[in-house]
């Protein structure tokens, strides 16, 4: 365990609500949307989520870091939360996966995080006020009489918190997107190719398409639709990621592009937001957002309702009573249909288009950490790009025959 474990400790949100507790991981200041994660388990592939670059994550569950840290379940190859906010963070791990322990881990990448605070009060606050920018501070940068409240020294912090830049307006997927393209293969013969836009994408997700066959290229936030012509796919994926999509307007154009030139789409998170702005609809904030692995959703299709992994605090804005045209140049793209709705606030949780080949849904079906309730969604990918495939073949071919005749 990292040393000096009672050290002080602050976080101090923007409204001027302040908790006092103790150090953890890191020592030293962090600043940051804060938000709140309901997730019990799977903390390690919710820290090292792309999507959760900038903010600051209170876990609910009270206990935190039992099960320690692994080499197999990370989701990039940092961690990615800007700090973290626990109630009992466990004394030792106790798990025959565990290859260290959870506090170490952060400590060794900077994470700075707080512990012994009252987390219940902490959300309670965050659900009735929304999330904010807040910090955390520690070490040497917190200043005397911050952890006894002293109005001065937080004053001197909330200065610090507000002058942070807010969530709405950030456009951060270059931030985490890969820089260079990579491959993950599948174990036999590719079915199928994707190219799936790295826009924070979780490790998880490409394993997830290779293990139906898919070969899998991810490329970079910036890749541009000639560049994704030239690897000849036979779909193409948008990622999970962070940032406000009204201002991602470089990858909705690409995503248009995509849908003009017919490949198969599927989006994920992010990639949904960026599905429904592409065709036009808008996207609004969310007051608390949806995090956490135990998130309800309804599949309208079936009517089964899916227990789901969550990480947004955007959603799109759609109608639900029905299919509507596309906003988009009139009904450019065709019909398309809310696939999905969250059971706890009615909030569009996919889409899905009637005169295209394209869907996405608001959640993470990869599941990590999380249930397997929704792992059809690639299924239904792999599908769709190959009756797609099938269809131009057939089409090609009568085409061909009546240039004979």
């Amino acid at each position: 365990m990292a040393p000096n474990q009672k050290d002080p400790a602050v976080v101090v949100l923007e409204d001027g609500t302040t908790f006092v507790g103790h150090a953890y991981a890191a020592r030293g200041r962090t600043l940051g949307e804060i938000v709140f994660s309901t997730g019990m388990t799977g903390y390690q592939e919710t820290f090292t989520d792309p999507s959760y670059h900038r903010q600051i994550i209170v876990m609910t569950a009270p206990h935190i870091g039992n099960t320690g840290v692994n080499s197999e379940d990370p989701e990039s190859t940092q961690y990615w939360a800007a700090g973290v906010v626990l109630r009992d963070p466990a004394r030792r791990s106790s798990n025959w996966r565990a290859t260290g322990e959870l506090e170490d881990s952060l400590e060794a990448q900077g994470v700075v995080g707080i512990c012994d605070i009252d987390t219940r009060a902490l959300t309670r606050h965050l659900r009735e006020r929304g999330v904010m920018r807040a910090g955390i501070f520690s070490g040497a940068a917190i200043p005397s009489g911050a952890a006894e409240r002293n109005p001065a020294a937080i004053e001197v912090l909330l200065g610090i918190v507000r002058q942070q830049p807010l969530m709405a307006g950030a456009n951060l997927a270059a931030e985490v997107s890969t820089d260079e393209a990579y491959v993950v293969e599948p174990e036999n013969e590719p079915l199928a190719t994707v190219v799936a836009v790295d826009l924070g994408i979780k490790a998880r997700t490409p394993q997830q398409l290779a293990a139906r066959g898919a070969r899998v290229v991810v490329v970079p936030a910036s890749t541009t639709l000639a560049k994704i012509e030239e690897l000849h796919p036979d779909g193409v994926f948008f990622s999970n990621g962070p940032g406000d999509p009204e201002v991602a307007t470089t990858q909705i154009e690409l995503l248009r592009g995509v849908l003009e030139a017919g490949y198969p789409f599927f989006g994920i998170c992010f990639g949904n937001q960026l599905l429904g702005r592409a065709l036009g609809y808008g996207t609004y904030k969310l007051e608390y957002g949806h995090r956490g692995v135990n998130q309800p959703v309804l599949d309208r299709s079936t009517g089964k309702v899916e227990i789901t992994a969550h990480n947004h605090g955007f959603a799109v804005d759609a109608p639900t009573d029905g299919p509507s045209n596309s906003p988009y140049k009139d009904g450019h793209f065709g019909r398309v249909e809310v696939s999905h709705i969250g059971l706890n606030d009615d909030v569009v949780e996919g889409l899905r288009c009637l005169d295209i080949p394209a869907f996405s849904v608001q959640y993470h079906p990869e599941a990590a950490a999380g249930p397997h309730d929704a792992s059809y969604l690639f299924d239904r990918f792999i599908d769709m790009m190959t009756a797609h495939r099938e269809d131009a073949a057939t089409g090609a071919a009568a085409s061909e025959g009546k240039d004979q005749i």
